[in-house]
């Protein structure tokens, strides 16, 4: 099996479960806190579901908060010989080179400009502005565009052009790891001295 590069963190992922799971966990702790008022009650003595739900719904949120650390870290990007794997907590694509027509370079802030956002996205989007990201431009998506943007962010498309937006920590180190896979990967493997010998002595007549 090939080998792989370095496996880079998607940072919009990352802001955006720092952002939730910490309200989350909070919520979860406050519901699972009030069972035990609700279960000293004239009502939750009398009817034990009302405490039990509340409950099973503080640590329902609990076990959420916990779900979202664990799949901050399960959104990357590696570069592989033949193709870029982009991993999202709902969605694995394999990007062959062969699709991908260039790569470049943008900051963040030009890409999705904050003051024409609102809501959550500005919120998310303002802190990475002054950001680099590196631009895969496509020939042609690997899968099926709608259901793409249905299971990743947003901020991986700044158009409707066949494209991702890769945002990491170290956009130039993955940005060589790209540029010397693509170089190497359609070579043919080197030659070890015992294929040479092979190939010397198809080479010379046979008795016969």
């Amino acid at each position: 099996m090939a080998r792989g590069g370095h496996r880079h963190p998607l940072v919009i992922y990352r802001n955006v479960i720092n952002r939730w799971w910490p309200e989350t966990m909070a919520i979860g702790l406050l519901l699972s806190a009030l069972t035990w008022p609700l279960y000293k009650s004239p009502f939750g003595q009398v009817e034990a579901w009302r405490w039990i739900g509340m409950l099973a719904l503080g640590l329902g949120t609990i076990f959420f908060a916990v779900l979202l650390l664990v799949m901050r870290g399960m959104a990357y990007v590696q570069v592989f010989p033949t193709y870029v794997r982009l991993v999202s907590p709902f969605l694995r694509l394999n990007i062959s080179h062969k699709r991908l027509r260039r790569s470049t370079t943008a900051e963040i802030r030009t890409l999705f400009p904050p003051e024409k956002m609102r809501g959550w996205k500005r919120d998310v989007i303002a802190p990475l502005g002054g950001r680099t990201a590196v631009v895969l431009e496509l020939n042609g998506w690997p899968a099926d565009p709608q259901l793409m943007r249905v299971f990743l962010s947003t901020f991986f498309f700044k158009d409707k052009t066949p494209h991702f937006v890769i945002l990491v920590d170290d956009w130039m180190k993955f940005s060589t790891e790209l540029e010397s896979m693509r170089a190497g990967g359609d070579k043919p493997p080197p030659q070890t001295p015992r294929d040479i010998n092979r190939s010397i002595l198809s080479r010379l007549p046979r008795k016969k």
